[in-house]
């Protein structure tokens, strides 16, 4: 790899009155949301700041490191560490031999210059040599191992400053919304001095309700032994030959999304004929995910005849079904998945098919009582569906990214760096009603993708442009 980022400190962070942390803080044991994704890689963002405004580099990584302090003082478990236990229970330990030295702060300085890093921060193409340099890492494969850790990353040079904060937490711990309720939570310590003031809800680590559950302890046990049969060694997952991928990102307008919702309603009740009652209209995570899995495999060859069964996975948040705590914060995702045949995702009329496909899969999961219920057959589900023909998407559009402000105005990019597989999409939501998409695909085959989801855009706008003239 070309080195493109020096080191230039290295601190550790600790909660702010660690002697007052609330006892109940000391172990925080893992569910099995938790454990079934042990041996993931971290979540990892960065965040672009882009201002000829933001102040002097040794003040702004300070003020970092001083909001930080005071933000784990709330969030104590991110402090602590992944630790393994003589019953095979994994637990983040947030005792004071734990905490100590605190989450890992690294200052770091980006050998471009600010023109450069700003091409970083605009290019559709991502070049993601570069921006595995600008988040930390986290050594996750022997417990007890961090949690979190962040860094800072300045560009040399002129042309006014830029900045980028990388943040890895290790995903047993946190999903994406709780990952985004701790950087929600940070800016504001950062921005307003105060995350109270700023309306944030107070974080929840409390788990009784999941591991109460008849289920809960043996499948977390189970999913533990899966992932680390040789305790305390952890057997992570490869992460994907980024050497062999191509990432993109590519911006859908609240207008684009709303053109795509409309061909998806206008089709559908084409087909339905003119005596059945009025459709529900999609909501935006249909037509994103309908686009996606359409693009997708029209993209990439999966060797498939018509009547063959194709999947879209994509995560479920199980909070307001469990009826957690507002403030809850770990993992709550369950893995889900949508099934049509390839001749209706490929066919001619592919996207509304494929809305169709998504609409029952979400309606299955939200049905579903219990969503631990089949917790014991989760990796028999998983490893049942053939990843040959199997399309991923993970994060949502409510992840609302581009609200992380550390009172130098909104970021001017954020991309998720963690990609867990070689085929993956996330979205990520941006301004004014807008949706980020971020794909990544092997190289042979990410210009097919682009043409396909470009025209599907296209041909949406085009038709929903003519309905309005006539």
């Amino acid at each position: 790899m070309n080195v493109r980022v020096r080191v230039l400190d290295v601190a550790h962070v600790s909660p702010e009155e660690t002697a007052n942390l609330p006892r109940d803080h000391a172990a925080t044991k893992l569910s099995p949301f938790d454990t079934f994704i042990l041996a993931l890689p971290p979540v990892q963002f960065i965040f672009f700041y882009d201002d000829r405004s933001l102040p002097p580099f040794v003040s702004l990584a300070s003020s970092l490191r001083t909001s930080l302090a005071a933000t784990l003082a709330v969030f104590a478990p991110l402090a602590g560490k992944l630790t393994a236990c003589p019953n095979d229970d994994v637990v983040v330990d947030c005792s004071p031999d734990a905490v100590r030295p605190g989450v890992k702060f690294v200052e770091a300085e980006y050998s471009g210059d600010s023109a450069d890093m700003r091409r970083l921060a605009r290019d559709a193409e991502h070049d993601t040599e570069a921006f595995l340099q600008l988040v930390p890492d986290l050594e996750l494969g022997r417990l007890p191992a961090p949690v979190l850790a962040v860094q800072v990353t300045r560009s040399t040079g002129e042309g006014g400053g830029t900045v980028v904060v990388g943040v890895s937490m290790h995903h047993a711990v946190a999903d994406g919304l709780s990952v985004l309720h701790f950087l929600r939570a940070w800016s504001a310590a950062s921005r307003d001095k105060s995350i109270t003031a700023a309306g944030i809800v107070p974080p929840t680590f409390d788990k009784t309700r999941i591991l109460q559950h008849p289920k809960a302890e043996t499948s977390a046990r189970m999913f533990t032994r899966l992932s680390a049969p040789g305790l305390p060694t952890v057997n992570m997952l490869p992460e994907p030959d980024w050497t062999r991928q191509s990432r993109r990102t590519y911006l859908l307008s609240a207008g684009q999304i709303q053109a795509l919702k409309r061909r998806i309603l206008e089709s559908q009740a084409a087909k339905n004929g003119d005596n059945q009652p009025s459709l529900e209209p999609p909501t935006t995570y249909v037509a994103l995910a309908a686009l996606l899995w359409t693009s997708i495999a029209r993209a990439v060859d999966r060797h498939a005849d018509d009547a063959d069964e194709m999947y879209f996975q994509f995560p479920a948040d199980c909070r307001r079904r469990l009826r957690l705590d507002p403030g809850f914060f770990g993992n709550c995702i369950k893995v889900c998945y949508a099934r049509a045949t390839a001749g209706e995702i490929c066919g001619d009329d592919a996207f509304a098919s494929a809305a169709a496909a998504v609409r029952r899969a979400i309606r299955e999961q939200k049905e579903e009582e219990d969503p631990l219920g089949d917790a014991d057959r989760w990796v028999e589900i998983n490893r049942g569906v053939p990843q040959e023909r199997l399309a991923k998407h993970w994060s949502n559009h409510q992840f609302m990214a581009y609200e992380v402000d550390f009172g130098w105005g909104q970021p001017s990019r954020v991309e998720v760096v963690s990609v867990f597989s070689q085929e993956m999409a996330t979205l990520i939501g941006a301004r004014d009603g807008a949706v980020q998409v971020s794909v990544a695909l092997d190289r042979e085959c990410i210009n097919g993708f682009e043409a396909t989801f470009l025209s599907q855009i296209s041909a949406s706008m085009i038709e929903h442009q003519m309905k309005s003239r006539m």
